[in-house]
């Protein structure tokens, strides 16, 4: 029989697709510029966009706003600068970079905000927009639509909004797996928060267990006022496509070693596929001490979370 799981990413797409369109997708480009002087706007973009350029859109029946940024409709809704990258194909990674110059505009699309400084850098802005979008458009030539225009957009939407959707599942992961230490800790706890738990073991030592950059948690133990010795360091690799998991165990491998070199001795890999090879896991992490399942540590329960659970009580010393 053939069982396919929910399409839960495509419908957490669907409604993100929904709040975009306000924000900056075609229906809010048309909405802004409806609330525009049209001949202020008409200046503008005889200012920004080449005749040739606008001619061709024109022809087809198309505004040139679809394709050509200018300083009046980005100073009347900052965020449709992500209109213009995504149709330029530019990801967020790439396009707000600081040697292009356009780090400090990443407010505007994140949040709909200028300043004097944002402002003053529009024409600047829009004169690379229209270069980039004047090259677009020579190679889609007259085959041009709003809705291959939308289609563009879409191609570069995609993957932003799985990358999304993948730090979401990494974040919940992590989360998953800092939830059952802190309820094996939970009667030495002291203080806690969603991000560090403190602790006092049995040799009435403190004890710190927190969220980090890279690896994802750390466990550490006071031995000195304000010295810590670097107990455990996480990796947590919660993504569940299993044809990916390879390149999961590298990254956490790499992050090991770096928690290596930093001074920890003891390495955990955590993962969310739950048919993984462990034989193959440790041929491509041999930094990591052990491995755990997501699953496994969710459930309370099994061999696999006894032993997550010993290996908690005994790197941090509280009474079991």
């Amino acid at each position: 029989m053939i069982r396919l799981p929910p399409p839960a990413l495509q419908s957490a797409f669907a409604g993100a697709l929904g709040d975009l369109r306000g924000h900056f997708l075609r229906p809010a480009l048309e909405t802004t510029a409806r609330g525009l002087d049209p001949a202020a706007l008409a200046r503008d973009l005889d200012a920004f966009a080449p005749a040739q350029d606008r001619a061709l859109l024109a022809a087809r029946g198309m505004a040139a706003e679809l394709v050509f940024a200018v300083p009046l409709l980005l100073a009347a809704n900052p965020r449709l600068l992500g209109y213009y990258r995504l149709l330029l194909g530019y990801s967020q990674k790439e396009f707000y970079r600081a040697e292009f110059g356009t780090s400090r505009l990443a407010r505007m699309e994140r949040d709909g905000s200028s300043s004097p400084q944002t402002l003053a850098a529009l024409p600047d802005l829009c004169q690379a927009l229209a270069a980039s979008g004047s090259q677009l458009l020579g190679a889609i030539g007259e085959t041009v639509t709003p809705e291959i225009l939308d289609e563009l957009i879409l191609l570069t939407l995609g993957p932003q909004l799985r990358g999304g959707a993948n730090v979401q599942k990494g974040t919940a992961g992590i989360g998953a797996v800092f939830e059952a230490i802190h309820e094996i800790v939970r009667p030495a706890v002291k203080r806690a928060t969603d991000r560090q738990i403190d602790l006092t073991n049995a040799a009435d030592r403190r004890v710190l267990i927190e969220f980090a950059p890279d690896p994802d948690i750390i466990i550490l133990e006071e031995m000195l006022p304000g010295r810590f010795r670097k107990k455990v360091a996480i990796e947590v690799k919660a993504g569940s496509d299993f044809s990916n998991i390879h390149n999961r165990i590298g990254e956490a491998e790499k992050s090991h070693q770096k928690a290596r070199a930093a001074g920890f001795n003891e390495f955990w890999t955590v993962v969310n596929v739950d048919r993984i090879d462990m034989a193959m896991a440790r041929s491509e992490s041999p930094t990591t001490n052990r491995f755990y399942r997501i699953s496994d540590l969710q459930s309370r329960s099994g061999a696999e979370y006894e032993d997550f659970r010993t290996q908690v009580i005994s790197l941090t010393g509280i009474r079991s």
